[in-house]
């Protein structure tokens, strides 16, 4: 890296830092460090909920994901629209109405104090992982490309993050996402306009968009039936919507975003700017790994994207030589590859079906020589990962942008990692101490003491959130690690929450069983099954209102 990227690096990361700190000290109680004076407009709102969600893990992994799998993924966010809807209709309202800090006093105030204890708990664990997983991600992948030990990279992140959401707690995230936000988006905006000018004189924005449909990145939907498929028109529809009516609706580190609205009707304008942005977002960053994708057609890409691997690899001769023998033959494909690729880009009619066909094969040779290429690196280091997903975005960035945007797109990495940690801290901090220590262990506390208490428990969990991040294991997709973790526990939350809002028939112990029984029959699933993950949330939601209904008829007669 040049001296230019250092400094748009850390001017970048300085300036976000020091503004979230300056706008929004001074906070005098926990309703202005909790719920910051209720004074955020719509666009704040909506900005603060997109980039909370938007984390590193989206700029790292999606692109990627693309790379690898194609655009089908933008299906995990066709639910997210209806969620809006129905969150502002009959969500919103109410926790408005209660002026609660945390969707977990709901629960209290429709069942009993030990659901409200259950669902802040389960929150607390999802999102305490979570957090960790939001930091790790980014840290362990720019490490890798830096040459920073993880625990710097980690702590770094980890520290700017704390800094000023101790220092200003909800204002602070929600004024420095709005900023974040705009960082993120103009860098990737940029990064793609890059991808296009460096491929081909020949080959623009139309020519590669053909040549990533005829190779399969742009297949958007998928009709399938099918449970083990992760990614389909109706785990989207159903599982993503189950999913986002969970995470918009009980999970603290947005409810807090909208909480903290000027009004209803602010919080419900942030919430619909959401629905109708989320998506065109993140078809923008699979669409630049689609553009990735096309890239690599025409420059030839590492059989292996991790180079830390590769490098310690070739610290040992006969591995070295293996693993050389392996970059020759991929070479040697490229080459045949590079010149059908060409041809496919200028051929029409019957030429374009026999070109595809040649080009799959190739591809197909490829993915054995990339698993060869693994084999070789897990025998010299079982210890090293061999999903490279998460790298294919980063290692482009870092090998072909110029000076100055390479700078730029790793402040957007950075920004995106601050922005959803700060998020998940001041959230846990909320739960923690207005449905945990406020309401079961010191009571009769004065303002001053809850606000050193709400700051003492942010510090807390990002020290938490920074030793999980030191210590985890690089997961098989960083996008899908967090996913998967939410979609544990968020259908078991859904069910206890769509259980008090629509079904009075079940009472608190009927709900607080069903819950149990919900969590349980969730995990055993992961485990020992291949369901697709989205459908957790719809399978844990159901148990949990079935379980209910039938425990209350019974203990009814």
């Amino acid at each position: 890296m040049s001296s230019l990227d250092w400094i748009i690096l850390f001017g970048t990361l300085l300036l976000i830092v020091g503004y979230g700190v300056y706008k929004t000290k001074g906070s005098k109680n926990i309703e202005s460090y909790l719920k910051g004076d209720n004074s955020m407009k719509w666009w704040t709102i909506g900005l603060s909920i997109m980039a909370t969600q938007a984390s590193a893990i989206t700029f790292l992994s999606t692109p990627g994901q693309a790379y690898n799998s194609g655009m089908g993924f933008i299906q995990f966010y066709f639910g997210l629209p209806l969620a809006m809807i129905i969150l502002s209709i009959w969500v919103l309202p109410i926790f408005y109405k209660l002026k609660v800090y945390t969707a977990y006093e709901y629960l209290e105030s429709r069942f009993d104090l030990k659901t409200r204890v259950l669902g802040a708990f389960l929150f607390l664990i999802q999102r305490g992982l979570a957090a960790g997983i939001t930091i790790y991600a980014p840290a362990i992948i720019l490490s890798t490309i830096l040459g920073w030990p993880l625990v710097y990279t980690t702590v770094v992140i980890g520290s700017l993050v704390i800094i000023y959401t101790v220092s200003g707690g909800t204002k602070a995230v929600s004024q420095t996402q709005q900023h974040q936000m705009i960082v993120m988006m103009g860098g990737m905006i940029v990064a793609g306009l890059f991808v296009i000018k460096l491929l081909p004189e020949d080959i623009g924005l139309a020519e590669a968009t053909k040549l990533a449909g005829h190779m399969g990145k742009l297949e958007l939907i998928n009709t399938d039936l099918d449970l083990e498929n992760r990614y389909t028109l109706w785990t989207g529809l159903l599982g993503g919507l189950f999913v986002a009516l969970s995470y918009f609706g009980t999970d603290q580190s947005q409810v807090a975003r909208y909480l903290s609205g000027k009004s209803l009707t602010e919080s419900r304008l942030g919430l619909m700017f959401n629905g109708l942005l989320k998506i065109p977002m993140q078809f923008v960053i699979l669409f630049i790994g689609a553009l990735v994708f096309v890239f690599y057609q025409f420059n030839q890409a590492p059989v292996f994207f991790n180079e830390a691997a590769k490098d310690e690899v070739y610290l040992y001769p006969v591995q070295k030589e293996k693993y050389q023998a392996v970059e020759k033959e991929y070479s040697n494909l490229f080459e045949e590859k590079r010149r059908q690729v060409q041809l496919l880009s200028e051929a029409q009619g019957d030429e374009i079906q026999v070109l595809k066909q040649s080009i799959a094969q190739i591809h197909d040779q490829e993915n054995q020589l990339r698993e060869e290429a693994k084999t070789i690196i897990k025998n010299t280091n079982e210890d090293l990962e061999t999903t490279d997903t998460d790298y294919v975005f980063i290692t482009f960035v870092m090998e072909n942008l110029p000076k100055g945007i390479i700078g730029l797109l790793l402040a957007v990495i950075f920004s995106a990692a601050m922005s959803s940690t700060a998020s998940e801290l001041n959230a846990l901090a909320s739960t923690s101490i207005i449905d945990i220590y406020k309401r079961n262990i010191f009571q009769n506390g004065s303002e001053r003491h809850y606000l050193i208490a709400s700051k003492l428990f942010t510090l807390f969990w990002g020290i938490v959130a920074v030793l999980f991040a030191t210590f985890a294991g690089l997961l098989d997709n960083l996008i899908q690690a967090v996913n998967i973790l939410g979609s544990i526990f968020y259908g078991t939350i859904l069910g206890v929450f769509l259980s008090g809002f629509f079904i009075n028939y079940i009472k608190g112990n009927a709900v607080f069983i069903g819950a149990l029984v919900a969590q349980a029959v969730v995990l055993y699933f992961y485990f020992f099954s291949e369901m697709a993950y989205l459908w957790f949330n719809l399978l844990g939601c159901g148990i949990v209102i079935m379980t209910g209904l039938v425990y209350q008829f019974f203990k009814n007669r």
